[in-house]
């Protein structure tokens, strides 16, 4: 396990390099000069200058790409041109919120998607099945704008069961203030009590989540079936058949386990998917989170702050696939020789 688990950390480290540098590159490559978007479009000669030198831009190309692969190392990730403050400190604002919406949906798209899965699997070619195929297959098709304005459409303006748009209502910061320990505020709010904002940030969350969840959900589902059908005919499940187990049971506690390893792979690819293809849901929703940092940084040209995204989001990427790697090692030791 303890080599398994250096090899896949060398490969996280590899990828995580090579994404610092590719991120370096089109910083680079992008029109425009970060200085003037700094300084302004009036500054002086002199004020360019100062600005250049403040971002190390009159470095050669070698050594600009090691004082940022050094400042990264230290936690500088450079300053917002378009805030003015450190973009660690904006993500650091920002990111907990696509968190928290990112995370409630792939809970649901798990706590949905693999019970349908297994139902599918356990009536193969039948009308459950059939339903379950059909319906994962629309999760997944269609598109993630229309689903969103649907929903906000049907239950927010028609029926008013949902808000419209936003995390919580913004008048409880005046009536129930939040302390903020994680700055995920649905965790906050239940760490401290504060109630009115926890049930608030409920109800925001409920159509925004279900958007974000329909594909994962589609695709989950579609991973578990096959995956179980797949390992329905192996040995083990013949020989249990054998023993006069039920097919409900062989499915649930004898293939599951071993079918689960693909599933696993599957959510740590649509747990990054869904953080960037939140991005869209968050503009519908005015959702507070990385899409609408994302989009005021790249309409302002703020080259720190779109790397700091990329960067983040390929960060998280290869800290999930490497949690999901050791599980996958835990649940089924033959990987661990792969």
């Amino acid at each position: 396990m303890i080599g398994y688990l250096a090899r896949r950390l060398g490969q996280a480290l590899l990828v995580v390099a090579g994404v610092v540098t590719l991120t370096f590159v089109i910083m680079r490559l992008v029109p425009g000069d970060p200085a003037v978007a700094y300084a302004g479009p009036k500054a002086t000669p002199e004020q360019l200058a100062a600005a250049s030198r403040q971002f190390g831009l009159d470095e050669p190309l070698h050594v600009q790409l090691w004082n940022y692969v050094r400042d990264l190392v230290t936690g500088d990730w450079g300053t917002s041109l378009r805030t003015r403050q450190p973009v660690r400190e904006d993500l650091f604002t920002a990111f907990p919120a696509s968190l928290e919406l990112v995370g409630a949906a792939l809970i649901l798209a798990i706590v949905v998607g693999i019970p349908v899965g297994v139902l599918a699997a356990r009536h193969k070619a039948r009308l459950p099945d059939l339903g379950v195929r059909l319906g994962s297959m629309l999760a997944v098709s269609v598109p993630v704008f229309w689903l969103a304005l649907t929903l906000q459409t049907v239950f927010a303006s028609h029926l008013g069961w949902f808000p419209v748009a936003g995390e919580y209502d913004a008048s409880l910061d005046t009536t129930s203030p939040l302390t903020l320990w994680t700055n995920i505020t649905i965790v906050d709010a239940l760490i401290t009590g504060n109630w009115p904002i926890f049930t608030s940030t409920l109800d925001h969350l409920v159509l925004p989540a279900l958007v974000v969840a329909a594909y994962p959900a589609g695709v989950i589902a579609q991973m578990t079936r096959a995956a179980l059908i797949e390992e329905s005919g192996q040995e083990h499940v013949r020989l249990e058949r054998a023993l006069g187990f039920g097919e409900t049971t062989i499915l649930t506690r004898f293939a599951l386990r071993p079918a689960l390893n693909p599933v696993l792979s599957l959510i740590a690819l649509v747990f990054a998917y869904s953080l960037v293809n939140g991005f869209l849901v968050e503009a519908v929703f005015n959702w507070p989170g990385l899409g609408r940092y994302a989009f005021n940084a790249i309409t302002s040209a703020d080259t720190p702050g779109i790397a700091g995204v990329t960067l983040l989001v390929a960060v998280v990427y290869v800290l999930v696939n490497l949690v999901v790697d050791l599980l996958q090692g835990v649940i089924d030791p033959r990987v661990r020789t792969r």
